[in-house]
């Protein structure tokens, strides 16, 4: 599905629908990003929609299309609380979005950085509104992560990554409910 593209987002959601038949969809993941480079000086408000759209709106717009599947398997388990065995939104957010840790020291990304912390408060928001549906929401930083983003000077492999990222979401939990953990499932702060 393209991101920019709300009519692909629908038509996906629409396709999985018929693969899943009567069944709903236990984990949505939202891993689309872009990192648009650049600090004050380089920035222009078309990089800002372009982030936006990506990383903010297109999470956003995904889980709305696929929210009758997230709901059908949440009505469907049998699972205590809540879990991604039973209904869960993953946001794949960034460190970079963190308040709280933030830096400009070695990255300006301020386009990428504003996006990250606005899909963090997707997942706030989206929290307030499908916990009464049983469905957990979080966000989740996967690491500083040697890729075409993350560079070689990145200290994770993409296999360490993704094999913390797999523990953690099998091990989600009401205590995650509307938090924001790392691939380690360690608390970072918003």
């Amino acid at each position: 599905m393209d991101l920019d593209d709300f009519d692909s987002i629908q038509t996906s959601a629409e396709e999985i629908q018929k693969v899943l038949k009567n069944d709903g969809l236990n984990l949505l993941i939202n891993n689309a990003g872009i990192n648009i480079d650049g600090g004050l000086n380089d920035i222009t408000p078309e990089m800002m929609t372009k982030s936006h759209t990506i990383n903010v709106i297109g999470p956003m717009m995904v889980t709305k299309a696929f929210l009758p599947a997230l709901m059908k398997a949440a009505q469907l388990s049998d699972e205590p609380g809540f879990s991604s065995k039973k209904a869960a939104v993953i946001n794949m957010s960034s460190i970079m979005g963190s308040m709280e840790t933030f830096s400009m020291e070695f990255w300006k990304a301020c386009a990428y950085r504003i996006s990250k912390a606005g899909l963090n408060m997707v997942t706030k928001c989206l929290t307030n509104e499908l916990t009464p549906h049983g469905i957990l929401c979080a966000s989740v930083h996967p690491g500083w992560v040697k890729t075409d983003m993350g560079t070689e000077k990145a200290p994770l492999t993409k296999e360490e990554s993704i094999q913390g990222l797999l523990r953690v979401f099998s091990n989600l939990s009401d205590k995650d409910n509307g938090s924001f953990i790392d691939w380690r499932g360690e608390r970072v702060p918003w």
